[in-house]
């Protein structure tokens, strides 16, 4: 099957990822860490913890001022995808991959964990992504693609979890899946699955995940993000960690493939740091051999994107300082909606742009080897031991989880008695484990207990070499189904949308193609609630659809509330008939200086007229402001209301080359005169040949500019740049001509 080759100006072809998709086979197997770039030297900087550099990607906002230089971090970077809709999580997972993702994470859709077998089809989910085989190979073999692209390889992640686990285990080995979460003791204290079913259930997913090298990521996050008092559960974390990678050692997986799923119990305006960098240095030292996959805190985030935002930055720098090996990237939006395109790479980003930040930390601080921080830690690891052991004494850990150890509000080994208490007889699944018989036969590759194979003369080492190799060696022997459901399916989904992939029509979106979502933000000068509703009138009468308030933040309980509001257009665009204009055309800040040092440029600015403005005229010449000076040009700077005449004279005095004039009146067109007069006198006065000439100012249309017989016109949101750009090409032309 022909590779999908992509060109970064072309959208994704849908169509060409879902064709032949019972011939696809995957690239490799198993996790991929990124490749250490010590003394890594981008633009002006040297950096000592990073990767190696993307093919293609988006940098920073402020890396227009370092070359658009694009380090990344050392810890591979994630980003949970779950719209519930797998084609337009393809579009998603390359815009994430851009910005720096490189472990995508599909999480399931709500319910899956109950479901006893394999979902066949693409039906759309709810709360997350129906995970089928097709879906899996259409991301995978998209991603085979975009890791082209970017430059990287891309490890892509769901969940192997519930009743079905095992199903799903063999079903990621088959399709080069190369993550994924699995975790009995979930199943048992969050799905309310048998304890016994689970953990044989966790056995045979094991195996497998360690013949696929499948990172294995834990799920005993899910405690901070269920007990009342999250940050009192620390102990229990690392009992829960332990378990499940001692456990997962035993059924095969390396150690280097084991990741703990690890989250900061607090957040602002709690002490979050101090009280959870104890914690990340316990865990750390006690589960040494396993590698870290720092996830950020939701149990406290709320609708505020910003709040969220600060939240992750300082989580981050607990990572920094435990060298996590994967940054997980919680999107600020998780608590307020779906998370959304735009919010997921600015996840992406912020993970990027904290880490780089943070480049080097380690080479000039360290963790004090005593105090506060070592106390904690220590007595953190002691009440964890403790923990252990009171396990061990009522019986092991299916008693335990009977008598309500585990997600209990207090700190071990106090007990609040509001822990999540399962029954070893009850549950999902109970009474559908049997023991096999001294002759079971199972010729497949990856498999737990007791496989009799030497009763047909097999390996035991290679049972599947009976039947010419299982699934995992003969992909032939895979059973690829396609759709099932007429109506839930993405080929009906894709022909509803098909006019914004097909043709030049163009609506906003948020989380799928076609939703015309759009945010508002507004500062209503009213008390929460009534900013509240005065908000979805404004939007209403504003044409949108379904206007929803999804922040609100009081600034003072009578003076303001900051709203953001979401609702859907009526309408799209046709993007064939606008008319767009060229992208302004600017030097780079070093071509701009290279031109004046090597030829002294000097210039004779003011506001004309009886005009008193100052501000625009400032902000395109002031050094402070990245104005015209910083480029090394000598501005003499005449004030407001300046004549034009004495504009002229004095670019006469100095021997100016240039003359910038600002005028922001326009009654009876006084600012296009104004223009005119200048250009009149330089020629009254000889000059004309030997000087310059540009004006500006929020009025001047610069095609009409141009007629006054100037050089050039600049209108509103003209910046530094623009002036100086021209001023150094219209020089370099005027040089050309002598």
């Amino acid at each position: 099957m022909a590779e999908i080759k992509l060109k970064h100006n072309e959208k994704l072809d849908l169509d060409n990822i879902l064709k032949d998709l019972d011939k696809y086979e995957p690239r490799r197997k198993g996790w991929t860490w990124r490749t250490p770039a010590p003394g890594l030297k981008m633009g002006p900087f040297e950096y000592k913890d990073a990767s190696e550099p993307l093919k293609n990607g988006v940098p920073l906002p402020p890396a227009k001022y370092f070359d658009n230089i694009d380090p990344q971090p050392m810890p591979v970077i994630t980003t949970e995808i779950a719209s519930g809709r797998f084609e337009d999580d393809i579009r998603r997972m390359r815009m994430g991959a851009w910005h720096g993702a490189d472990h995508l994470m599909v999480i399931r859709t709500a319910g899956q964990s109950h479901m006893d077998n394999l979902i066949e089809g693409t039906p759309q989910g709810i709360g997350g992504v129906p995970i089928s085989r097709k879906q899996v190979r259409a991301q995978r073999k998209a991603l085979d693609a975009i890791e082209d692209e970017v430059g990287r390889p891309i490890n892509y992640h769901s969940y192997v979890s519930g009743v079905a686990g095992p199903d799903i285990a063999v079903m990621f080995a088959e399709e080069g899946v190369n993550g994924a979460h699995q975790d009995p003791q979930y199943n048992v204290l969050y799905r309310n699955i048998n304890c016994v079913r689970s953990f044989v259930d966790a056995c045979e997913s094991k195996k497998v995940l360690a013949w696929a090298e499948i990172a294995q990521i834990d799920g005993a996050h899910n405690a901070n993000a269920t007990a009342r008092d999250a940050w009192k559960v620390m102990p229990e974390l690392i009992v829960q960690h332990a378990i499940n990678s001692r456990f997962s050692e035993l059924a095969g997986i390396k150690p280097e493939n084991i990741c703990l799923s690890t989250v900061p119990p607090t957040a602002t305006p709690g002490p979050c740091v101090f009280m959870d960098l104890p914690y990340a240095v316990a865990l750390r030292e006690i589960c040494d051999r396993y590698r870290m996959r720092a996830q950020m805190n939701t149990k406290y985030i709320d609708s505020s994107a910003r709040e969220a935002t600060v939240t992750h930055v300082l989580n981050m720098l607990v990572s920094k300082f435990t060298s996590a090996d994967i940054q997980s990237t919680i999107t600020p939006d998780e608590g307020r909606n779906v998370p959304w395109h735009i919010y997921n790479v600015e996840a992406c980003d912020t993970a990027k742009q904290t880490l780089i930040g943070l480049d080097g930390l380690m080479e000039m601080v360290e963790l004090k080897s005593d105090g506060p921080l070592r106390e904690k830690a220590r007595e953190i690891k002691e009440r964890a031991c403790l923990f252990m052991e009171e396990i061990l004494e009522v019986g092991g850990y299916f008693k335990a989880v009977e008598e309500g150890f585990f997600v209990d509000s207090a700190e071990y080994p106090e007990r609040n008695g509001d822990g999540i208490a399962r029954q070893i007889d009850g549950g999902i699944g109970y009474g559908y484990i049997y023991e096999r018989d001294e002759d079971y036969m199972a010729p497949v590759t990856a498999h737990f207990g007791q496989n009799n194979v030497k009763q047909y003369g097999g390996d035991p080492k290679d049972p599947s070499a009976l039947i010419g190799g299982c699934t995992l060696e003969d992909r032939s022997k895979i059973v690829y189904i396609d759709e099932l459901d007429d109506v839930d399916n993405v080929n009906v989904r894709m022909e509803e949308t098909s006019k914004y992939r097909d043709t030049s029509a163009m609506i906003p979106e948020m989380e799928w193609m076609g939703d015309g979502i759009v945010m508002l933000t507004m500062m209503i000068p009213e008390n929460r609630r009534t900013a509240e509703v005065a908000a979805v009138e404004i939007a209403t009468k504003m044409g949108l659809a379904d206007p929803e308030v999804i922040n609100r933040e009081v600034l003072q309980d009578a003076e303001g509330t900051r709203i953001e509001l979401k609702g859907k257009l009526g309408f799209d665009i046709d993007v064939s008939k606008l008319v767009i204009p060229p992208e302004p055309h600017y030097l780079s800040d070093d071509e701009i200086r290279a031109d004046v040092e090597a030829h002294p440029l000097k210039i004779v600015c003011g506001t004309v007229g009886e005009d008193e403005h100052s501000v625009g005229l400032r902000e395109i010449i002031d050094i402070k402001h990245g104005g015209i000076e910083r480029f090394g040009i000598e501005v003499h700077y005449l004030g407001t209301s300046v004549p034009v005449e004495k504009l002229v004279d004095a670019a006469v005095e100095l021997k100016a080359e240039a003359i910038l004039a600002s005028t922001i009146i326009s009654h009876d067109n006084i600012h296009y005169k104004n223009m005119k007069r200048i250009n009149e006198l330089a020629i009254e006065k000889g000059i004309r040949d030997d000087v310059i000439i540009a004006a500006g100012g929020t009025q001047v249309i610069p095609e009409e500019g141009l007629k006054t017989g100037v050089d050039a016109a600049f209108g509103r949101n003209s910046h530094g740049i623009d002036v100086a750009s021209f001023l150094i090409e219209e020089r370099q032309r005027r040089r050309k001509d002598k």
